[in-house]
């Protein structure tokens, strides 16, 4: 089983840049998007094109148009899926949706970024409320053993070799040693950093670039996006990888292969 995770930075914007061409190519099972910032009404063409392919789609938008968002595209339509955090502050937003498909439950998440309207950490404080919000409720099911795999676009780079240029940013939100912190304390308590954990010394793997010419090409960039995975799923975990070389977004897509048996 392959599961694949992208921040698209618009779903209509990704659409005019070949979307349905990759989409076309893939073999994944589960691909989940985030900051989709569209409502259903705007999308329709879209997301029609889409399950012609043969997916089903799950869309879940922001209050706010044109913001956050998140979508599930599945091969087979999940058992059961849920959105709520079971608060209006962190579920206007639009940015969570948790499919089960047979024992295995997949999260997607478009985690806040702690950056306010002036470029400050106002938002900081709201984003480890969403961290603590969703990783609570999964919690039963990962202390009791079950499979569950967290995907999305975390926006905190967990260590220094997850960003290209650490010093200069340790202050900048993503990367301010709060949000390290915060991070790496509910990895401590059973959560498995897909990737890292394959790759655990290697350097310059991102999944995000600044659009400012010449960053990507560069390679200066930041791995905010994660897949983390279950203390009971982890031995199914056959392969943790990240696809720098697809374009469309600022953000390129990552994944998990699982052994489905």
């Amino acid at each position: 089983m392959k599961v694949i995770s992208w921040n698209v930075n618009g779903i209509r914007s990704v659409f005019k840049k070949g979307f349905m061409r990759w989409l076309n190519t893939q073999d994944a099972d589960v691909i989940c998007l985030q900051e989709t910032r569209a409502q259903r009404d705007q999308i329709r063409s879209e997301l029609a094109r889409i399950a012609d392919k043969g997916w089903f789609v799950h869309l879940v938008a922001a209050e706010k148009k044109g913001y956050s968002g998140v979508a599930m595209l599945s091969r087979k339509d999940p058992d059961s899926i849920w959105t709520s955090l079971d608060s209006d502050e962190l579920d206007r937003e639009g940015r969570l949706q948790v499919a089960r498909f047979g024992d295995l439950t997949i999260a997607n998440g478009y985690f806040p970024n702690g950056s306010g309207k002036n470029r400050d950490h106002s938002r900081i404080p709201y984003k480890f409320r969403f961290y603590e919000a969703l990783f609570d409720k999964l919690e039963p099911q990962r202390a009791s053993g079950e499979r569950v795999l967290v995907v999305g676009d975390y926006n905190t780079a967990p260590t220094e070799i997850d960003l290209a240029r650490p010093k200069s940013n340790r202050k900048t939100s993503g990367f301010t040693h709060a949000e390290c912190d915060h991070l790496n304390a509910i990895l401590n308590k059973g959560w498995t950093d897909v990737f890292r954990a394959q790759h655990p010394n290697e350097t310059g793997h991102y999944s995000w670039w600044s659009n400012r010419p010449g960053v990507r090409e560069k390679n200066v960039g930041w791995r905010i996006d994660l897949t983390l995975a279950s203390s009971g799923l982890l031995p199914d975990v056959q392969s943790g990888f990240i696809l720098p070389n697809v374009m469309g977004s600022d953000h390129c897509p990552i994944g998990v292969t699982i052994d489905a048996s």
